[in-house]
């Protein structure tokens, strides 16, 4: 019996975890789900997006996979994603992006992994509101220490990236290429510009990368990566970025795929695991059986994977790939304009997985 944080999210999140529970449950795998709320309505009710309970639960049962969560953009709480991965230490932020035979999109074989460090970078929280008497302060102590003026009415983020940060997330990274066969890891980067952040990633990414000499090693200015990917995916495995360039990269391989709902996720620490998917959490859609959860049942696989549930996850990208090959039960963001065959809900998508599951 496995016990497993189970946090349904906001939005579509309660419908897709559902789903995903399903499609667990019918692998045959014992599971008791410890049920968490976090996210919008959450902090409706009680003040507090995340209370303690959550993280309790999850360093009780070390693993956990949730649904999507509203964060408010511009203004409101800060997201409890972010405060989750800092909280818990979930420096890897696993992003697998792969082809799927039947899926909406212009490229086939795509077989990439995007590792994404997740606590540090510009998404560590280290911002100064604009006009306030410590940005204000700020500006000033930036300009007697290296002469650049900042204008007054600026809002500040600060960026750090650490030796320590760099060479575990860097680490992780090779050997995750090295446990799953994986051929090359590249190292994405903006170093000729920021030399003394990006410039230091690369620098300890160089420096790890020599530990390795089984696996190639090679590094790219992110803008240019960006072109690469939408050239020839191909020629890319594994990439290990800082976590603002992982965040974007990681969505537009997920472009490559066919989108966001074909695009699971994990965060993982040296301690706890939280595995999600990718994509937001949709509120126009919430309640209307309308969305996608290939995305939660793929993540969840991810999930079984890392418990030592191996039999059971490869069944479940099985019967994914399958329903996916004949294309009968689909959502609507899967489906080309002239297919005839009309999209499906998301109860029906996971009743078809469910329902390939038990005849493999």
């Amino acid at each position: 019996m496995h016990k497993i944080t189970l946090i349904p999210g906001d939005g579509i999140g309660p419908e897709i975890s559902e789903a995903m529970k399903k499609v667990v449950e019918a692998t045959g795998v014992s599971i008791q789900w410890d049920i968490q709320f976090a996210g919008e309505e959450v902090y409706l009710k009680e003040g507090n997006p995340l209370p303690q309970r959550v993280i309790d639960s999850i360093k009780a049962n070390k693993v956990a996979i949730k649904g999507p969560i509203t964060t408010p953009v511009g203004t409101g709480f800060r997201s409890v994603n972010v405060t989750l991965r800092q909280t818990l230490d979930l420096y890897a932020c696993v992003r697998p992006c792969r082809s799927f035979r039947g899926a909406k999109t212009r490229y086939e074989n795509v077989d990439l992994v995007i590792i994404r460090e997740n606590t540090e970078d510009l998404y560590a929280g280290v911002e100064f509101k604009k006009s306030e008497p410590e940005t204000l302060e700020l500006i000033k102590f930036i300009e007697e220490k290296t002469g650049k003026k900042l204008r007054e009415d600026s809002g500040i983020t600060i960026k750090p990236i650490s030796v320590f940060g760099t060479e575990r997330i860097v680490r992780f990274a090779f050997e995750y290429a090295r446990r799953h066969g994986r051929r090359k890891v590249t190292a994405v980067h903006k170093a000729n510009i920021m030399k003394y952040t990006d410039g230091l990633f690369l620098e300890v990414a160089r420096q790890v990368a020599n530990e390795y000499s089984d696996i190639e090693f090679e590094d790219k200015i992110v803008d240019n990566m960006c072109m690469q990917l939408v050239q020839k995916p191909e020629l890319y495995d594994v990439l290990v970025l800082p976590n603002l360039y992982g965040d974007i990269v990681s969505d537009l391989a997920a472009g490559l795929i066919g989108g966001l709902g074909l695009a699971p996720g994990a965060n993982i620490g040296d301690k706890y695991a939280v595995f999600e998917p990718t994509h937001g959490s949709a509120p126009k859609y919430k309640g209307l059986n309308k969305v996608n959860p290939f995305a939660i049942i793929l993540s969840a696989a991810m999930m079984l994977k890392h418990i030592g549930e191996v039999k059971a996850a490869d069944k479940i990208e099985k019967a994914v790939e399958e329903v996916i090959k004949e294309g009968k039960y689909l959502t609507y963001d899967m489906k080309y304009e002239n297919d005839s065959i009309p999209p499906v809900g998301t109860k029906e998508v996971a009743e078809a997985v469910v329902d390939k599951i038990k005849s493999l």
